[in-house]
């Protein structure tokens, strides 16, 4: 994966590469109890928390993390990831969003982005998202990207509201 990502633009948004100075608007994702009901761990209590979650994704070089924005200065109301996979041209995809967002079609804008530059711009042959099967939204977000369900893995994952399952949606692409 080409490091650091290229800046990529929608209609609306401009994702930029993940800056260290973006820690203080994600925390108020990372720190809302709502936004972070289906992640791996709880809402964040302080910004040093936030601002090491931010460092520690800057620092994978392997991985490609942008910052959403809608450009000239504005707030940074989340952030897409892709994480390679085990295998060579896969990727995880990986989002969150801050809850003032919420409902803009803001997400599914920026993810489908991310997925059309995983498949043409970094030849990815297949791009997965994992999610909790109660995360309705997040499944909105990945259908909308064109990915399908492929499964279920029970018991996957051990977090701040017990065991929980993981949904698995992909899309493939193979190249002709």
């Amino acid at each position: 994966m080409k490091f650091p990502p290229p800046t990529l633009t929608t209609e609306r948004l401009v994702l930029r590469a993940l800056q260290a100075s973006d820690a203080a608007d994600l925390h108020i994702a990372f720190s809302d109890a709502e936004v972070c009901k289906y992640w791996s761990h709880a809402a964040y209590t302080s910004l040093s928390q936030s601002q090491k979650r931010v460092d520690e994704n800057m620092a994978w070089t392997t991985a490609l993390t942008w910052a959403i924005t809608k450009g000239g200065g504005q707030p940074v109301l989340g952030w897409v990831i892709l994480q390679p996979g085990r295998e060579s041209r896969i990727a995880e995809l990986g989002y969150i969003l801050r809850r003032d967002a919420w409902g803009q079609g803001i997400m599914a804008e920026a993810a489908k982005a991310v997925v059309a530059y995983g498949f043409e711009g970094e030849g990815m042959r297949r791009i997965f998202a994992d999610m909790d099967p109660d995360n309705i939204g997040s499944i909105r977000i990945a259908e909308k990207c064109g990915m399908i369900y492929e499964g279920r893995l029970k018991g996957n994952w051990d977090t701040h509201i017990g065991v929980r399952d993981s949904l698995i949606y992909g899309r493939v692409e193979l190249a002709d």
